[in-house]
Parts: C-alpha cells; structure tokens; sequence
C-alpha cells in the first residue's frame, strides 16, 4: 500500500481535486489518502486555513463570526458545484463548521485548533464524496475513530506512541481511505492541531503505522531544488536526498516538507517521493535512508528568518560545574525551547526562534540569569537569520568551511555565528536577516556554479 498526502494548491479548486482523483485512482496501490486544506488558487487568493483564522479571531472577539463562516463555507460550496455535487455535502460543511462555532470561548487555543481542523476534515469529506459520485469505493476516515491520540498541545501537538499501533487497523478498511490532515486528538477528546504545515506529518505517522511502501507527498513542484528557485533561477534539481539532508534543509527554510515530516519513515525506514499534481508522470525526487546517487559535495542550500540569539558571558564560565544546565533550564521554565548551543570556554550562544519569545520572557530570561548565575554580560540580538550548507559528502571533505566563509566575504555578508554538528552534515551560518537572501545566492554560487 501506498500513502500519498496532497498538499493545499492540489485541492484548492475543482479542477485540481479532479486531477488528484485521476492520480489516485490510476494506481490501486494508493489506497490511502492524506488531504490538506484548500489552498490559494491565484496568487491574490486566500488560504482555507487563513480564513478559518481569521474566523476563529473573530468569534473570540466578539462572540460571533457569522460573515467569515460564510466565506469558508462559500469556498467549499464553490468547488463541490463545480465537482458536479449536490448540495447535500455543502450542508454537511456548513453544519460542522456551525457546532465549532457554538457555546461561550472557555479556552482560546482549543477553539482556534477546532477551527483550524475544520479545513482538512472538510477537505477530506468533500473528496470522499467526490470519489464515491465518480463510482469509487472511497470513505473519509475520523481520526479519532483512526485512534490518533496527540498530546495536548495546542497548535503545537506531537503524536502519542500508542496512535502508531491503532493506526494499524486502517490496513483492515475496504477500498481508498481519506484522512484528514494536520490534527489530531488529545486523551480528552479535544482536537489538537500539529504546527502549520503538519498534514505532512499525519502522512508520516499513517506511512510508518501501516508499513507503507511509500508515502508520496504530492505538490505543486515537479522536484526539489538545491536552493529555493524563487531566490536562486535555474536552481539544480536534485534527485535524491537522504533522511539528514532533507531534515537538516526543512529545518532551514526548505518548504517542501515540514521539519517534523521526516521521523516517523526515518525509524521504519519507508522512502518519501516528492511528486507534482500538475505532472504526475515526472520521476520526483526521492528521500531516503542511504542515498546511491550522486549529487556532489553539497545536496542544497536553504536559510531562514526569524531567529534571536542569546548572548552570555562570564569569565571561568567552564570551571563552572552546572551553567549550561542552569541557563537551559531557565529557558525551558519560560516555555523556551532551543535551536542551537555554540559555545566557548567563557561564553555560550543560545539561538532561539523569536516568534517564541515575548517581550515578558526575554525581560525574565535576562533578569533571571543575571541574578542567579552572576554573568558579566548578557543580551538578545533579534532579526537573523540561519543559513544551512547540507551535504552527505561534506565529512570527507577538506575546506568547506573556507570556501563558504570566503563565499560570504566577497558579498560583504557578516556571520555572527557558525555552528557545525559532530555528523558533518551541515554547517549553518548566523547571519543578519537582511542578508539572508544574499548569503544563500553567495552560496549557491560557489557551490553549484
């Protein structure tokens, strides 16, 4: 059996639900289906998950958010027309989106994830009924019912052990199976969602869960690049990565797959091939445990904005039995979670994304290791950006490092930090935000040009 997960551009409209079912149907061993919300149609369009925000915003505001359910519910009702539907699927839509909507707000995160849900639960209801109107044996499948269990962690969810053997029995079903993407349920029956981008992850955990032969994660590209096309024209495609370089690059800003896709098939070992809707027939690329390709030194190059580094210093910090564990700990009781710890003998770097980090955390951060670790200095520098050169081959390579930060030299590019981990699979570079585009092209061209 086979998992292919379809991303947002591929159901935002008719016309791509039908080249979806076409897809699918084409092959019997697609018997299972992962959908996203519907996406953008055009550029100028909204995203289904971006209306149901907006939506839920609303309603916690004031109490009502009439016009916005029916902007979400138009949106649906749109594309089942013009599936040739009756409008039995459209009240089926408008009644779930109505019961998320009703009684008093006692918990602000529990309703936005409920409404967020409602774009793959009612993505994956309108394409089982799609593929039951063209004669298929097709079911949307609830993922409680599945027994996804998540923890409960609003909008940033992670699946619980025991959803990997429930899962299982989803091989037991008859015909082609739709899941619904992106949440879950807590142990309370709360729907949990994972972080934006997690449908890529629901099809992760069911390819593990059922011992896949592979999880097809269909998108709107025909392979994936060694650097965004959209910075870098004419960027090489690449054929195959492994689970490392593709984990290290989504990390870094790569879009094609969310960082969190990769772990469930990496500990079964079940290949991953990125396909484009739009062209079925092209080969993709392949992501795997051990690569046989040859894509050179360097598999790509990917960076991102948004991070903040936390600077400390204090002289004999290393004699200090304790200090890390100490200032790692002051994070984690802020609710802090770390990306990257360089460090030296009487100073230590602490990356962190600073969407995470508020105005209060980053006061109580400061003020609390300058209390009681008696630092010598200590600050946040915010706006930069993480630059990654990924490659298998970089372990058995002299002078990579000397080549990239001559690279970002000759653009004027300042790093403010560089870190690379004991595999050798990466080296990443700090750098300021507004020079993140300018580094990954600096890169690029000396690398792959």
């Amino acid at each position: 059996m086979k998992v292919c997960k379809f991303g947002g551009t591929s159901l935002a409209s008719a016309e791509q639900i039908k080249k979806v079912c076409e897809i699918v149907t084409s092959d019997s061993d697609r018997q299972l289906v992962v959908v996203s919300a519907p996406g953008k149609r055009s550029k100028d369009d909204i995203k289904v998950t971006d209306l149901l925000i907006s939506c839920a915003e609303k309603y916690i505001k004031t109490g009502a958010a009439v016009d916005e359910m029916k902007a979400v519910v138009a949106r649906f009702d749109d594309i089942a027309r013009e599936l040739g539907l009756d409008g039995t699927i459209t009240e089926v839509i408008a009644a779930d989106i109505k019961s998320r909507l009703s009684g008093p707000v006692t918990h602000e995160g529990k309703l936005m994830d409920s409404l967020k849900a409602a774009g793959e639960d009612n993505s994956a209801k309108l394409f089982a009924a799609y593929l039951k109107s063209k004669g298929f044996e097709a079911q949307y499948i609830n993922p409680k019912d599945a027994g996804l269990f998540l923890s409960d962690e609003f909008g940033n969810a992670r699946v619980l052990s025991e959803s990997f053997e429930n899962l299982k029995s989803l091989n037991d079903i008859p015909g082609i199976k739709i899941f619904p993407g992106f949440f879950g349920y807590s142990k309370h029956g709360d729907v949990v969602t994972f972080p934006r981008g997690g449908s890529d992850i629901t099809g992760s955990i069911i390819a593990a869960a059922i011992g896949a032969e592979v999880y097809e994660n269909f998108t709107d590209v025909d392979s994936v690049f060694a650097a965004n096309p959209n910075i870098v024209p004419g960027a090489k495609a690449i054929k195959e990565f492994s689970y490392r370089e593709m984990r290290e690059l989504s990390y870094a800003g790569f879009s094609v797959l969310h960082e969190e896709t990769l772990e469930p098939v990496y500990r079964k070992g079940i290949p991953v091939c990125i396909k484009n809707t739009n062209n079925p027939k092209a080969r993709g690329t392949m992501i795997v445990k051990e690569r046989t390709s040859d894509n050179g030194i360097i598999a790509g190059i990917a960076g991102d904005i948004g991070f903040s580094i936390l600077y400390i210093s204090k002289y004999m910090m290393n004699r200090e039995v304790g200090f890390g564990r100490k200032v790692l700990q002051i994070l984690e009781e802020q609710g802090l979670s770390y990306e990257h710890v360089p460090s030296g003998i009487d100073n230590m770097s602490v990356v962190l994304r600073s969407k995470e980090l508020s105005d209060e955390k980053e006061k109580n951060v400061i003020n609390r290791i300058r209390q009681e670790l008696v630092v010598d200095d200590i600050e946040i520098v915010p706006n930069l950006a993480l630059v990654m050169v990924v490659g298998e081959g970089m372990r058995h390579t002299v002078g990579l490092s000397a080549r990239a930060t001559n690279a970002l030299s000759k653009e004027k590019v300042n790093i403010e930090m560089i870190n690379q981990g004991s595999s050798e699979v990466s080296m990443m570079f700090g750098v300021r935000a507004s020079d993140c585009e300018t580094a990954i092209k600096a890169l690029y061209k000396e690398f792959f040009s």
